[in-house]
């Protein structure tokens, strides 16, 4: 067979595979992503190729720090480098379901007076990257607003507002709270936007000594908008005795969700700073979990 005659073989067969378009829609119930400031690559651009590396689908992209800054420490404002970014991540297959604001497991949103231009910020660069989720963690407010009073009114028409900018823009805003699933739907129902959702945390059940499958079946799917698939770091996913996820699939499965399962933690702490084996252990567990028919 000639050098001329593979090629040509070569092609056809290239021709002849399916094209699956960045971002588009499949009918997969799961998608497996992680976070990139966790694998130490906030806003790099080898985030996308580690994202790859470790078998993920996806990435979540972080804002930037905010610390005593007006705005987040954000590159992908300039649009060449957003272009540069997204250009790489379409080359790869690696797609972006969601942006983070993770300067505000800091800062608090409660008081924070320049909360829209963060908003709108975080929105512009969703846009960029066409995710549809911005995951907002309210870590940084405090206890005050878990309880009625002042800074609880304050939050809860934030929220409000939050979520008629979130409406406009055509994505919807995952709130962290770290209540149990009682007063998490509590708070969306005093909020009463439908783009304002839990972004569910498995650390935050088990911190807590709740049942997550309880917890999850209580919220409703149509209340959950993603979910960060992880616990404190201490083991990898498949050795963590906190988390049954083949009974999370089940319970997931059962109510009929489908969405992003994120990974944010869950590292062994013997090995808290090799990403690669962290990362790519517990991405490949959940697909073994997520991905099984069974």
């Amino acid at each position: 067979m000639t050098f001329k005659s593979i090629n040509v073989i070569a092609l056809v067969a290239l021709l002849a595979m399916p094209l699956m378009p960045v971002n588009a829609q499949t009918t997969q119930r799961y998608h497996v992503a992680a976070c990139d400031w966790m694998m130490l690559k906030r806003q790099k651009l080898g985030e996308f190729a580690l994202t790859r590396t470790i078998g993920a689908d996806g990435v979540e992209m972080d804002m930037g720090p905010l610390g005593k800054r007006v705005l987040f420490d954000n590159q992908l404002r300039d649009e060449k480098q957003a272009a540069k970014f997204l250009h790489y991540a379409d080359s790869l297959g690696v797609q972006v379901p969601s942006v983070a604001m993770s300067g505000f497991f800091a800062q608090n949103f409660v008081t924070r007076k320049n909360y829209k231009d963060l908003l709108n910020d975080c929105f512009t660069t969703m846009h960029k990257f066409r995710a549809k989720v911005a995951f907002l963690p309210l870590g940084g407010s405090g206890e005050d607003w878990k309880v009625k009073g002042a800074d609880r009114d304050s939050l809860v028409s934030r929220l409000k507002t939050a979520g008629d900018m979130a409406e406009k823009e055509g994505v919807v805003i995952g709130i962290r709270t770290g209540l149990d699933a009682k007063e998490s739907k509590k708070l969306l129902k005093a909020v009463g936007r439908k783009s304002i959702k839990i972004y569910y945390n498995f650390q935050d059940a088990a911190d807590n000594n709740r049942d997550i499958c309880k917890e999850l079946r209580q919220l409703g799917a149509k209340n959950i908008i993603q979910i960060h698939a992880s616990n404190t770091d201490s083991v990898l996913l498949k050795d963590d005795p906190e988390i049954d996820m083949k009974k999370v699939k089940a319970t997931l499965d059962k109510m009929k969700w489908s969405g992003w399962l994120v990974v944010e933690r869950s590292r062994d702490v013997k090995r808290v700073r090799d990403v690669k084996y962290n990362y790519g252990s517990n991405v490949r567990y959940l697909k073994d979990v997520f991905e099984c028919n069974k």
